[in-house]
């Protein structure tokens, strides 16, 4: 079965960071109208990763360019080498959709979101044969960080930060071989302090695995 489409064809692509020229006389054009600013000093900044995976098959609305450096965000950060903690589990995630759009309710500001899978394997299983908790929650922070990235993209501004503090409701149990879909929504982005929420939900049955909402901020570069 194909990836399921979240954005209509009729809606915009959002293409903030283009894919760079070759030429290097030339500038990298945010928005379509203005240049490029360097942010100040930033802890990670995607543009500077390196290739990691291929995202080529990510369905949305946002540009090819920003679906890499999202992807690449994710592994380089999230998933790290084989020697960080959860590196398989992170490893496992295949990203299918990551849109923009501008929010009726919030009347026309931005909000970016990300949909994500994973497929429960023994490895991240509980005594009880279920997915432990914890390892739904390294899911639920990494994942749900990907919309602040992407609409900080789309901004011009760093969305990757540390986590600050993640609540999560525990609703249903996953046992082994359930398809999980993360859906992730950017809720707000300030100075330092960024917000989403996200949603984890059994693909085969429709229910709500779990819940949660996470804030995330800009790290003091000297404290690191």
């Amino acid at each position: 079965m194909s990836s399921p489409v979240y954005a209509s064809a009729a809606s915009p692509a959002y293409e903030s960071y283009s894919t760079p020229s070759s030429s290097s006389s030339e500038k990298i054009i945010y928005g379509g109208s203005s240049s490029y600013t360097p942010p100040r000093k930033v802890w990670v900044d995607p543009k500077n990763l390196a290739n990691c995976g291929d995202a080529s098959q990510i369905q949305g609305n946002v540009s090819p360019y920003v679906k890499q450096l999202i992807l690449n965000t994710f592994i380089a950060y999230g998933a790290g080498d084989e020697h960080c903690f959860g590196h398989s589990v992170a490893k496992a995630v295949k990203f299918v959709d990551i849109s923009a759009h501008e929010s009726h309710e919030k009347q026309g500001r931005m909000e970016a979101t990300t949909v994500a899978e994973i497929l429960v394997s023994k490895s991240m299983l509980n005594g009880a044969g279920m997915l432990h908790g914890g390892c739904l929650a390294f899911l639920i922070d990494n994942c749900c960080s990907t919309p602040l990235v992407a609409l900080g993209l789309i901004k011009n501004i760093n969305g990757v930060g540390v986590t600050q503090s993640m609540n999560i409701m525990f609703h249903s149990p996953a046992p082994v071989g359930s398809c999980l879909r993360i859906i992730s929504t950017s809720i707000a982005m300030g100075g330092r302090i960024m917000s989403a929420r996200c949603e984890v939900i059994n693909k085969k049955t429709g229910s709500v695995v779990a819940s949660a909402y996470l804030n995330k901020m800009q790290p003091t570069i000297s404290k690191l």
